[in-house]
């Protein structure tokens, strides 16, 4: 983002700098403008997946299906990457330039809705909070996919949500199955009543 100006941007639109500030009175509403474009690609492909898909499905199918949404969000083909890359730059620029933080507050917010209804339907208990979980998981691999120290590729991306969606899914945060009963207090469980 340093080293933008309307006038690079004219030369490599092909357009004059009038018709570049006929638009944008300056390099930062561009910027904007760049971010809401942004999410509202993001958000399009969220808008295929609706609550109602999600309801009544349990364990693996859930699993696939909230995968295939949160998905929607990780750098993970070519449009994503570059999606993901210039969300990570408005990120880091709304620290210091308030002018940015409007557009990347909403798009958080937007994120954290969608993830917590998806969770909400599929019943996950304090889906908000679990959310806060699964956008902050989202956030660590979108961080380690588009910069320079990342490590991880597709596939690893892919396994690592897997696990995480699988551990709040078909498990319980504990480790035990959703679905078993609940020990009497004190037992182990392998222990004889």
């Amino acid at each position: 983002m340093t080293g933008l100006s309307l006038r690079k941007v004219a030369v490599e639109s092909g357009l004059n700098i009038g018709s570049v500030r006929h638009y944008f009175d300056d390099h930062r509403n561009l910027l904007v403008a760049v971010a809401n474009e942004v999410g509202d690609r993001m958000g399009k492909r969220l808008t295929r997946w609706s609550a109602g898909t999600l309801a009544g499905l349990d364990g693996e199918p859930a699993v696939d299906a909230l995968q295939a949404l949160v998905e929607e969000l990780l750098p993970l083909d070519d449009e994503r990457r570059v999606e993901s890359i210039v969300l990570m730059e408005f990120i880091v620029a709304a620290r210091v330039n308030p002018v940015f933080r409007p557009v990347t507050e909403r798009m958080a917010a937007d994120m954290r809705q969608v993830i917590t209804q998806a969770l909400d339907v599929l019943r996950v208990p304090e889906p908000a909070e679990e959310a806060e979980r699964l956008v902050a998981i989202v956030g660590g691999l979108v961080l380690d996919a588009v910069t320079p120290h990342g490590s991880l590729g597709d596939e690893r991306i892919r396994r690592t949500l897997r696990a995480h969606l699988r551990s709040v899914l078909v498990t319980g945060r504990a480790g035990t199955p959703r679905d078993a009963p609940e020990r009497a207090p004190g037992r182990t469980p392998g222990e004889m009543t």
